[in-house]
């Protein structure tokens, strides 16, 4: 395994909250799959680092498993709605260590928050 080199590498709790969101392996699927050839954390590493420096995929350092992997399993994981699963679940949890319900339960917006356009007639406003 890749020793953590950069600060946008996982730490062991964030992977330990990460990796049981991840999609299983195709190789582990009924229809079967090609076998992975890098190790799952060194592509998400990959992937945090590339969203932090802002770079581009094919500038990703060597010591990352090949970009073309990289981006593969990103725009896997975007189909599959992973994405989406790890905001709801790092919410969900932020919530709850802040002592609030875990969504939040409604929101309210009155006439005195919202300017109405000059071009809205009185009639219609509110």
């Amino acid at each position: 395994m890749r020793t953590s080199r950069y600060p946008s590498d996982t730490t062991d709790a964030e992977w330990g909250l990460i990796a049981p969101l991840l999609p299983i392996p195709a190789c582990q699927t009924p229809q079967g799959g090609h076998p992975e050839n890098w190790p799952r954390r060194e592509i998400v590493d990959g992937i945090r680092y590339l969203v932090d420096k802002a770079i581009k995929w094919r500038s990703m350092p060597v010591d990352y498993p090949p970009w073309r992997t990289v981006y593969g399993f990103a725009r896997r994981c975007a189909a599959a709605g992973v994405i989406g699963v790890i905001r709801e679940q790092l919410r969900r949890r932020i919530r709850l260590a802040a002592g609030k319900a875990p969504h939040a339960a409604s929101v309210i917006v009155d006439s005195q928050s919202v300017k109405a356009s000059e071009t809205v007639s009185r009639a219609t406003r509110g």
